[in-house]
């Protein structure tokens, strides 16, 4: 099957805010509610910012009529990777942004989800749940799929792994990445902080050499006035990396822009863009040459395209990051992935690669790449009895 899609009535590009509900009926919202699930991992994932053996989600549930939409807020259990967490997004969404939607006899469209939730401050995964929530049921009530509404120009998408630091040290991080180059992956991405660095990703090379196509995150462990710190990072740069991840701190623009020119290496920034006005801050100064767009961390998907097209005017390739979605985020994110100018592997793993059983219908790793799901709305929809095994809370608006 090929991975590009043609002659499709909708493979046009889409970009922009308003292009997110547009030529879609708005539906009338008769309900709200929230589900809190956890899932083990299979394995623990380990980051310069903690570590994770299972997985809490909020899911975001629209009630439309007969017709259900679902989101999920990507938040972790602790605010280590940004200021949101995940009890802090159960309390907002229920007292603030569930509130604000239109009541009965009321009719909304995604696209007017961001303009509604605007006057509440930050909170950006969670709007991002509800914006997709609204969109999925738009979707399923037109019949119609995420991928044709976005205008996606693949079929399927090339997929990347997230490597975690793993308890056993080195050598299991080689034998980790071993089995994911045997399941098919196409890009690696090892998490890395200080005293877990130059060592492993050295070792990798030496075991795989200089073809694996290897990228390394730091989650912003670095401080670029630690001059131990700063040697880790120079020595990384010589080991023939696609990509250095957030090295410093996300509000840090002026430290990656200083190192940026030094270091043969491209810089990727994650935590620092929130918005289009971030990511054209951040090329201006030169602080990146790689974007990586997660749609939680942007506050959905419209944002996210508008990333992506202040990106493309500056010859800024950008990619899909991961938050270790369950299969109704993932839904989300393998059709962004599918847009045009998401030229580089996403972080869009199999279900597998997470959870013994998804949530939803697993995605599967086939030479490499994902299928984008055709089916109306996101394309997923949460298994009645994995659902129940795996709540833990549920809230109505």
């Amino acid at each position: 099957m090929s991975s590009e899609r043609t002659g499709s009535a909708m493979s046009s590009e889409r970009t922009g805010r308003t292009m997110i509900g547009d030529g879609l009926a708005p539906i009338e919202v008769t309900g709200v509610d929230l589900v809190r699930v956890r899932l083990p991992l299979i394995r623990p994932f380990t980051t310069s910012f903690g570590r994770q053996t299972t997985r809490e989600a909020l899911l975001v549930r629209v009630h439309a009529g007969d017709v259900i939409g679902w989101g999920e807020c990507v938040t972790p259990a602790a605010p280590v990777y940004s200021e949101e967490f995940t009890d802090g997004a159960a309390l907002v969404l229920r007292d603030h942004l569930m509130p604000a939607l239109p009541g009965a006899g009321r009719r909304l469209s995604a696209g007017e989800v961001a303009p509604r939730l605007g006057h509440l401050r930050g909170h950006r995964m969670a709007k991002a749940a509800v914006e997709v929530a609204v969109l999925d049921a738009q979707l399923r009530a037109a019949g119609a799929s995420l991928a044709q509404h976005l205008g996606t120009v693949r079929e399927r998408v090339p997929a990347g792994v997230s490597v975690g630091i793993p308890d056993g040290g080195v050598e299991e991080l080689v034998h980790q990445v071993a089995g994911y180059l045997d399941e098919g992956y196409l890009r690696v991405k090892v998490k890395v902080r200080p005293g877990f660095d130059v060592l492993p990703v050295t070792r990798l090379r030496e075991v795989f050499g200089e073809a694996l196509p290897l990228q390394v995150d730091a989650n912003a462990a670095y401080d670029a006035g630690d001059p131990d710190h700063l040697a880790a990072l120079d020595a990384l740069d010589e080991l023939g990396l696609e990509l250095l991840e957030q090295p410093f701190g996300a509000a840090r623009l002026r430290d990656h822009a200083l190192h940026a020119p030094a270091w043969r290496t491209p810089i990727c920034l994650d935590e620092s863009i929130h918005d289009a006005a971030d990511a054209a801050d951040a090329i201006a100064m030169g602080a990146c040459q790689v974007v990586n767009i997660k749609l939680g961390r942007v506050g959905g998907l419209a944002q996210a395209l508008a990333i992506r097209d202040v990106c493309r005017a500056q010859g800024v390739p950008v990619w899909c990051g991961g938050m270790l979605e369950t299969g109704v985020g993932r839904a989300a994110n393998v059709a962004l992935a599918a847009c045009a100018g998401f030229d580089l592997p996403a972080d869009t793993s199999a279900s597998d690669r997470y959870w013994a059983e998804d949530l939803t219908e697993p995605f599967h790793l086939e030479d490499g790449h994902l299928e984008v799901p055709t089916g109306p709305g996101i394309g997923r929809t949460p298994r009645p009895a994995a659902l129940e095994d795996a709540e833990v809370e549920r809230l109505e608006r």
